[in-house]
């Protein structure tokens, strides 16, 4: 059913063009667009609410609303996620660095709020939008600008910081205060800035992170409780919990079991499973524990043959993931904590980007099936990219995997004598942090001696 209410943008186009509604007037077919009768708040006469269900590239479903009354000319649109709470957090962010990237596609849900961070302008969570950046950035813009006539006479202090904002922010609409960034922060995970193959280091960042409790109660989800856990609250190693969730697949309820374990041979994680037993969908997450390293680690492996890719590997959610001969880079925390195989990892790597890029719902993740609305040039991009990657994939092709993380929580198996030491395929190497690194991990405000002194 979803399959079918929820198709293609494209698809709905084609569908509520001249021709298609002439066909589905004939056969009373169920058209594009739904119209229902309903309350205008601002004259209290009848208005007229269209409602389309889609399917967005890149993303996933959403219904878009949109009312107009004709009494009094008022108009409002807005979007709402047509499935339920993800599993999980999402922070987006975007440096733009030319005027293209004006166009990048947003899909802002009623509880993300959005930051414009050299403007130090952020629009509280409220109402949803699928828009682009530079709707966003001209609406904060307009905004602003609709109160200014009363605050000069009012507050004219306020006027003149807020013009400062104005000034600015028309710069940037202009092309003319390049680079700058802006980031889609939903706790509920339903928002998204479209991302570009070309998209380079520190261009287009994806990060996941489980909500706090203060979140979780703003969106009205069930609390947890200490159950199982120790007095301080911390979970007990070598222990399987169980909590319930929801499949991002089918929107079923599921469960998500979660145990600590040690690694031979490296470190403490916590590893988490999420199976349904309603759609087969299944994902694994890791999160390592234990003291921060005083340095980050790079670890780089020749893959050559089938036994390279049988090898056990660990990526952390702070590692930046790159394989030069395919064209590959995976932003730290775009695919959360993974350990798997090293085939494992790049067939989940080709998985998450064939859903996102190409329209959910192929059957076979290593057949190449082209989004409706991509572009001709930018599919053919795409379809080398997929195809150099399912070769590497089968073995066809050697490649190379460069892990680098600054918490040094990433792992590769080795298949030396001696398991603690890299073998002739694998360089092992520690490195200072830079201070952006630190500055990101948080490490530049932690302080763990004397810090009662500051009291």
């Amino acid at each position: 059913m979803p399959e079918e209410t929820f198709t293609p943008i494209g698809q709905k186009v084609e569908d509520i063009a001249p021709g298609a509604v002439e066909a589905q007037a004939e056969d009373d077919e169920p058209r594009g667009v739904e119209e229902i009768e309903s309350l205008c708040m601002n004259c209290h006469e009848n208005g007229t609410t269209r409602l389309l269900l889609t399917q967005i590239p890149y993303f996933r479903e959403i219904i878009i609303m949109s009312f107009s009354c004709d009494k009094c000319g008022f108009q409002n649109n807005e979007i709402q996620p047509a499935g339920t709470f993800q599993l999980k957090g999402v922070h987006v962010e975007l440096r733009l660095t030319q005027m293209e990237d004006f166009a990048r596609q947003v899909v802002k849900s009623d509880t993300a709020t959005v930051n414009f961070i050299e403007l130090d302008v952020e629009v509280p969570a409220g109402r949803g939008q699928l828009t682009n950046v530079e709707g966003l950035l001209s609406t904060i813009i307009d905004d602003l600008e609709s109160g200014q006539a009363d605050r000069k006479e009012q507050q004219p202090e306020v006027y003149e910081k807020i013009e400062e904002i104005i000034k600015k922010g028309r710069k940037m609409l202009a092309g003319e205060a390049f680079p700058f960034r802006v980031s889609v922060d939903d706790p509920a995970g339903n928002s998204f800035i479209t991302p570009d193959m070309r998209d380079g280091v520190g261009k287009w960042e994806k990060r996941e992170y489980l909500r706090t409790n203060e979140q979780n109660e703003a969106l009205g989800l069930t609390d947890t409780t200490n159950e199982g856990l120790t007095e301080t609250g911390d979970i007990v190693p070598d222990t399987v919990y169980a909590f319930p969730a929801t499949c991002p697949g089918c929107m079923h309820p599921c469960t998500t079991n979660m145990k600590m374990v040690d690694i031979p041979h490296f470190r403490q994680v916590v590893i988490m499973n999420t199976t349904c037993d309603d759609c087969g969908y299944k994902s694994n997450d890791v999160k390592t524990g234990g003291e921060v390293p005083e340095k980050g680690k790079k670890v780089t492996i020749k893959v050559r043959n089938s036994i390279d890719l049988a090898r056990d590997i660990l990526k952390s959610e702070s590692c930046y993931l790159e394989c030069p001969e395919l064209n590959l880079s995976v932003n730290p925390g775009t695919l959360g904590g993974r350990f798997t195989t090293v085939e494992g990892l790049l067939t989940q790597v080709r998985d998450d980007l064939h859903n996102q890029i190409f329209q959910i719902g192929a059957e076979d993740p290593a057949a190449v099936h082209a989004g409706d609305s991509l572009p001709a040039e930018e599919k053919a991009r795409w379809d080398k990219f997929f195809t150099d990657l399912n070769a590497a994939i089968k073995g066809e092709r050697e490649f190379t995997i460069i892990l680098t993380d600054p918490m040094a929580s990433s792992y590769v198996q080795s298949l030396a004598d001696d398991p603690t030491q890299p073998d002739e395929q694998m360089t092992v190497e520690e490195y200072e942090r830079t201070d952006e690194e630190e500055e990101e991990l948080g490490l530049k405000d932690m302080k763990t001696e004397n810090y009662s002194a500051d009291d």
